[in-house]
């Protein structure tokens, strides 16, 4: 009896053991799999940036690679085009063909709160008068700004699902001028963003339903003097993006999803909203793998 009390238990401890190995080899397994490149396309229905429409009413293509260098430091490249090739509208108002290419660059110093530097290069589509679309241009009449970020995420782990983004450009050209339209200095000009993520269906008995996400947002532009954001207040708080998005990402298999997006968009400036109005709505799709 104590025999097969002694190969049972020897039995057990093998067992164990030969679990605990073979967690240990998935673990390492996926640790080895972790995925360093990231590649994303997505396709709007037009291009709104912080409540700033670019490019006017048309659809617009934006890829985007990232490299992860280490499990906190990631490389990035982002792209958008709506394939017009005039600046011009018709009526002569400005901001009908557009293109954008940035690069930048994210740290993560903690779980919510990440470091991130953007290289911001929009080329005119076509010779415009005073401007210089050379790629290394910080100057006054260049194409080129550098923005500075903090971004703190709540949206995982944590009881109230929220993120924040403070922003601010520290190079390239972001300048104000005195009342004689001389003298540029940079204007540093900052951009506070707050939004909060809920997650809707999640008991519904509809699948389809399950992880449909509402985000809602509120950002302001706080010293715009340099008119960086044209669609905003020059001289004073600008709440320019004030929004709501709802997602629902769809699992295409072999690691490629499919998110869907549907995102309202008002521009509660004053001021310089002419344009384009103040309000929109964005439906966009994505690939991503």
């Amino acid at each position: 009896m104590k025999i097969k009390l002694l190969l049972l238990h020897l039995i057990i401890i093998s067992t164990s053991i030969f679990s605990q190995e073979n967690q240990a080899a998935e673990d390492t397994l996926s640790v080895k799999k972790e995925k360093k490149l990231s590649l994303n396309v997505d396709i709007v229905s037009r291009y709104l940036w912080r409540g700033q429409c670019w490019g006017g009413n048309y659809v617009a293509v934006q890829p985007m690679i990232e490299y992860a260098v280490t499990p906190k430091l990631t490389l990035g490249f982002w792209g958008t085009t709506n394939f017009k090739n005039d600046y011009f509208y018709a009526d002569g108002t400005p901001g009908k063909g557009y293109q954008e290419i940035d690069l930048y660059v994210t740290y993560q110093l903690n779980d919510f709160l990440q470091f991130q530097l953007w290289d911001y290069y929009w080329p005119s589509v076509e010779k415009v008068t005073g401007i210089d679309n050379s790629f290394f241009n910080y100057g006054n009449d260049g194409v080129k700004t550098v923005d500075a970020m903090l971004y703190f995420d709540f949206s995982e782990g944590y009881k109230y699902p929220f993120n924040a983004t403070i922003s601010t450009l520290v190079a390239g050209n972001d300048f104000r001028y005195d009342s004689n339209d001389e003298n540029p200095k940079h204007n540093y000009t900052t951009y506070l963003e707050l939004g909060y993520t809920f997650t809707l269906f999640e008991k519904s008995s509809i699948k389809f339903l399950h992880g449909i996400e509402l985000d809602p947002v509120i950002g302001a532009v706080l010293n715009n003097k340099s008119g960086y954001y044209s669609y905003a207040d020059y001289d004073k708080v600008s709440f320019c993006n004030l929004g709501i998005k709802a997602t629902k990402e769809i699992d295409l298999g072999k690691a490629i999803t499919m998110p869907l997006s549907l995102n309202y968009v008002h521009n509660g400036a004053t001021q310089n909203t002419e344009t384009f109005g103040k309000n929109f709505i964005v439906a966009g799709i994505s690939f991503s793998y």
